[in-house]
């Protein structure tokens, strides 16, 4: 099995490492990641520039350019015969109205439109905690060895959210759940013109069972999406 990992905070992140290792053991991987931080890009994709692309290794690409163009690249010529697009692991949380602004899970959702199998991996980060990933690593390995075993129908791809605080040797509840629909409450703040955002999104508004509500709620939340 060839899995391509992939992620928006940039090549030589510690999350990007962390996956590397969770799915080591599953089968051939191969990094095909952005050279930069595309955190907050959602779907962009690069159409009428050309795209530089740096190979590190022999199983590694660096691309210069958004997560979804290093899906693109991956499955149409760097791993032409990938079977899985794993993005992640991101620092923060993909819940709720997230996933259309993030790029960790625009590189699955790109996968999926490709007709490739595809999960995102995020890890919560709770207020005053910093992220463990060894632990992080280690459930991510536990998760994904269940994962990738189910079915996905055509378009269908995973986003999976790991709960905050966490510890490798902790045994998680993982729940599979619906992505819940409420925008999370924010505001810009003006000064002398210049806007700034504001907002917590621990404070968010959720609905019970929703993957918020199971992620903040302790537990590892599994969101079957559709394209």
């Amino acid at each position: 099995m060839k899995i391509v990992v992939t992620n928006d905070d940039g090549h030589d992140q510690p999350g990007l490492a962390a996956l590397v290792e969770s799915v080591k053991a599953l089968g051939e991987v191969w990094i095909v990641a952005p050279a930069t931080p595309q955190s907050n890009v959602g779907h962009r994709v690069t159409m009428r520039e050309p795209i530089r692309v740096d190979r590190s290794d022999s199983h590694a690409y660096v691309v210069h350019a958004t997560p979804a163009d290093c899906t693109r690249l991956a499955v149409k010529q760097l791993v032409p015969d990938a079977d899985w697009v794993i993005a992640g692991i991101n620092p923060g949380a993909n819940l709720g109205s997230d996933i259309y602004q993030s790029g960790t899970v625009a590189a699955a959702r790109e996968a999926a439109i490709l007709g490739v199998r595809a999960v995102a991996v995020s890890q919560y980060i709770a207020p005053d905690w910093t992220v463990d990933w060894t632990a992080a690593q280690v459930q991510v390995a536990r998760i994904l060895a269940a994962i990738l075993k189910k079915e996905l129908e055509a378009g269908q791809f995973w986003n999976i959210n790991l709960p905050s605080p966490i510890a490798a040797e902790s045994t998680l509840t993982t729940r599979l759940c619906p992505l819940d629909k409420h925008p999370h409450r924010y505001r810009y703040i003006e000064d002398a013109g210049v806007y700034r955002y504001q907002g917590i999104i621990h404070d968010r508004p959720r609905s019970v069972g929703s993957d918020v509500d199971v992620c903040f709620g302790g537990m590892i939340s599994v969101t079957r999406m559709e394209i």
